[in-house]
């Protein structure tokens, strides 16, 4: 299974890259995670926003095939603990489909991009910089892979 981790913004700080290859590397063949970046719109003065939130959510929509299984990253979406996330990722691996991970940009995902999702988690109640989300996604998959196959990098 392929997790399509599909995100707003390109050109990232090294210590991003670092961190979320870190944690994406660790994960085994049979898990893969795929960053797939999405370029931001450009945001002048008299921007319109809600014309280039779709034009960004067109491209995240682009990216999904019809058999991926999507979950939208979203303030408003449900928080879920590690063994949330590790029972969710367990019937993720038992769809026999990708699932999408959707992030969206600095002002949020598109109407459409949102509705695609079958679910949406609220990673926090923060709100991070979107560089930083990156590897926090990276490192949760891989301790609730960890969870999941008993490995002993998660405790409780």
């Amino acid at each position: 299974m392929r997790i399509k981790f599909i995100v707003v913004g390109k050109k990232m700080p090294s210590w991003v890259q670092t961190g979320y290859q870190e944690y994406a590397r660790r994960l085994p063949r049979e898990l893969q995670l795929v960053l797939i970046e999405i370029p931001l719109a450009h945001r002048g003065k008299n921007a319109d926003i809600s014309r280039l939130l779709n034009k960004e959510g067109e491209m995240m929509l682009a990216a999904i095939k019809p058999t991926d299984f999507v979950v939208s990253l979203d303030v408003t979406g449900k928080s879920w603990t590690t063994a949330d996330l590790a029972k969710h990722l367990s019937n993720w691996q038992s769809l026999g489909s990708d699932v999408c991970l959707l992030v969206g940009g600095p002002d949020g995902l598109s109407t459409q991009a949102s509705a695609r999702a079958q679910q949406h988690w609220s990673v926090s109640k923060l709100t991070f910089p979107h560089p930083l989300i990156r590897v926090v996604i990276a490192e949760a998959l891989y301790r609730a892979w960890s969870v999941n196959a008993g490995h002993p990098y998660h405790r409780e």
